[in-house]
């Protein structure tokens, strides 16, 4: 049954017709989903060859907050935490489609999330791919909840500068962890155990951005009790070493203007000519999440955090994009980098 993995390691996502973005799992078809608390794989079979796959995975995230007191009287909010399940991957073999298997595929992983005490359902699919929301919103009764903004930024050949405005504090776990759970826990989808995705090798670092000359108080707690006029966090997550992209079907004529806008930035590196990375070839990426912060220079500090991120990347030779998603009342969306990329996946769930 395995040998039929091979032809789908790089089975070809949804996009627009002119191109392809195809997903090199490196060997590994649970890559996407091995680090979550518990994960499922489902192929469906037909005379010895898979002909669809699904993966899915259940953990633990917030789903919306309580008014409650503290011991000394005062009021905060504490998180109410949900079992949620995330389906991804959903493939079908172009010889066996509109068969139902992909129905039965899913049928059967919404029964594995019942069994793991799942009360929630999503999946993210493209608005182009017809034949997943039709499948998802018709036949399986999923509703539209959400449209993020996936932002993309190209690694360039030099790096960015990042300013003398604020000091960059690279946290320990530890502290990582007690900032985002006293001051992020009640936003959705908060995961329950960031402490073990923040201890994962493939969370690369998290970052505080301060005003310049402020020192680190030695704490957590100290530091939110006397915080900054101005601050930010974000942490760096490796993908490059869970899967990588390839963009295959583009134009010669856009190949070329990119291996141009190469050579022109290696020539001229005076010049910090935004040159577009070769995609064409698999390539990985580094995802930011967790930013947050607080104060009137806040979206600034999210900039130079993302600048920071974009370098780290760039000391990487197989890390050519930087990505990040962001919601569309997202207050911090206007402190991203200008001139990124943008897509639009839909998230439906039952």
């Amino acid at each position: 049954m395995w040998k039929g993995w091979r032809r789908w390691r790089g089975c070809a996502r949804w996009v627009p017709a002119e191109s392809c973005l195809f997903t090199h799992l490196l060997g590994d078809p649970l890559s996407r989903v091995r680090h979550s608390p518990s994960f499922l794989m489902l192929v469906a079979e037909s005379s010895g060859e898979i002909v669809g796959v699904v993966r899915g995975c259940v953990k633990t995230a917030t789903c919306g907050r309580k008014p409650s007191r503290s011991s000394s009287g005062a009021k905060n909010c504490t998180p109410v935490y949900t079992k949620l399940a995330y389906l991804l991957g959903l493939r079908v073999s172009p010889s066996h489609r509109r068969r139902g298997i992909g129905l039965n595929l899913v049928q059967r992983m919404e029964d594995w999330f019942r069994a793991k005490g799942a009360e929630y359902a999503y999946m993210a699919t493209d608005p182009t791919n017809s034949a997943s929301l039709c499948l998802f919103t018709h036949r399986c009764r999923y509703t539209q909840f959400r449209t993020p903004s996936i932002l993309v930024q190209p690694v360039f050949a030099h790096r960015l500068p990042l300013g003398r405005r604020a000091d960059l504090f690279s946290l320990p776990p530890s502290d990582a962890e007690a900032l985002y759970r006293r001051r992020f826990s009640t936003i959705e989808f908060f995961p329950r155990d960031i402490d073990a995705v923040l201890r994962n090798p493939l969370n690369l670092a998290t970052i505080l951005a301060v005003p310049r000359g402020w020192n680190w108080p030695g704490s957590v707690d100290r530091f939110l009790t006397e915080p900054p006029e101005s601050w930010a966090v974000l942490s760096v997550w490796n993908c490059k070493d869970v899967f990588r992209l390839e963009v295959r079907g583009a134009g010669r004529v856009r190949q070329g203007l990119a291996r141009l806008s190469r050579a022109v930035d290696r020539a001229f590196p005076f010049m910090r000519l935004p040159s577009v990375p070769d995609i064409f070839r698999p390539f990985g990426l580094y995802l930011l999440y967790g930013m947050g912060g607080d104060g009137p220079q806040a979206a600034e500090m999210v900039r130079m955090l993302c600048r920071h991120a974009h370098n780290m990347a760039r000391e990487s030779r197989e890390c050519r994009v930087v990505a990040t998603e962001v919601a569309p009342e997202d207050p911090s969306d206007e402190a991203y980098p200008t001139g990124v990329d943008c897509l639009a996946p839909r998230i439906c769930g039952a």
